[in-house]
């Protein structure tokens, strides 16, 4: 621990300590915590049935909160392991020097979450708490101990599915007017209308990986891109955009989704820079340090586009309906 303030307080002469602090908060990233929640309301605009907004506003404070526990979470797991000691200058628990107000917070953190979340249950359905509960429980299977499956290059599909038909499925209840349990989880909405956002998440997480490779090696962590390699793993990242697409694609080819849902395109030219910056500067940790940032960008503004596409769709005369 001492050796991590030392070089992240020589780190600080070329980069602030405010610099560092807004490093550490990564804001964009949360764009991956509300999305399942503004992709429902999208949905449900789309299809012609209320959204409870006291509801969504609600679920999206609550998914803030959970990841904010899961990101400090992390941190405290990567300063047990020693992993991102050197390169993760803008960790929360290297910035404080001490690990007990990180672990604090991060527990307040879940706690309020989950209360939350058991009250937007109260008013909605059981199953929205399990589900949170099962995507609380994938979150902790990435890094918690004695697990830490994301060591073993299992925290692409754990992403996926955590973000994906879990989270979404909890947000189509928590949005829906009152009913009781009656109708059940509607897995098949969400499987059509969160797997490819939740692709474009587990990209940020795959790309997350490449500036330090050496350094999770060194520790044991075999993410995807140690396994494969820095150039293997950049020449994925064309397949991870285009299966994003295909998968929001599918539904509008069937009828079942508007044409304005194309509107996911408007993510494309981030995924472009990040093809190219990948494809030529893999191997270089410091150029491509901020390809994470350019995987969200992709992320968010796909996420965005495909909701508000679904949403246009009533106002133009046309339909949104579930699949088959």
């Amino acid at each position: 621990m001492q050796d991590q303030q030392d070089v992240a307080s020589l780190y600080a002469k070329k980069s602030s300590r405010g610099d560092l602090w807004k490093a550490a908060i990564k804001w964009p990233m949360y764009s991956v915590a509300v999305m399942p929640a503004l992709l429902a309301a999208g949905w449900r605009v789309g299809a012609g049935e209320g959204v409870r907004l006291d509801q969504l506003f609600g679920f999206l404070v609550a998914a803030v909160l959970l990841l904010l526990w899961e990101n400090l979470s992390n941190d405290l797991f990567d300063a047990d392991t020693g992993v991102d000691s050197f390169t993760k200058l803008h960790s929360v628990v290297a910035l404080l020097g001490q690990r007990r107000p990180v672990r604090r917070f991060a527990y307040l953190a879940l706690a309020l979450g989950l209360l939350m979340v058991l009250l937007l249950a109260l008013r909605s359905s059981s199953a929205v708490l399990l589900l949170v509960l099962i995507s609380c429980g994938l979150g902790y299977l990435y890094q918690g101990p004695p697990f830490r499956w994301g060591y073993l290059g299992l925290g692409e599909p754990l992403c996926w599915l955590a973000f994906g038909p879990f989270a979404t499925a909890a947000a189509l209840l928590v949005l829906a007017p009152v009913n009781g349990d009656g109708p059940g989880i509607p897995w098949a909405t969400a499987l059509a209308l969160g797997s490819g956002p939740a692709i474009a998440t587990t990209l940020v997480l795959f790309c997350s990986h490449f500036h330090q490779v050496a350094e999770d090696a060194a520790h044991g962590k075999r993410s995807p891109v140690v396994r494969l390699g820095t150039a293997r793993a950049a020449a994925l990242v064309p397949w991870f955009l285009s299966l994003t697409l295909a998968l929001e694609w599918t539904p509008v080819l069937q009828g079942h989704w508007p044409p304005t849902a194309l509107l996911g395109c408007l993510g494309l030219p981030a995924g472009a820079t990040l093809i190219r910056l990948l494809r030529n500067h893999h191997d270089q940790p410091e150029r491509i340090r901020g390809s994470k940032f350019l995987a969200l960008r992709f992320q968010a503004l796909n996420g965005l586009g495909l909701s508000l596409g679904l949403a246009l769709a009533p106002s133009l005369g046309l339909a949104v309906s579930a699949p088959g």
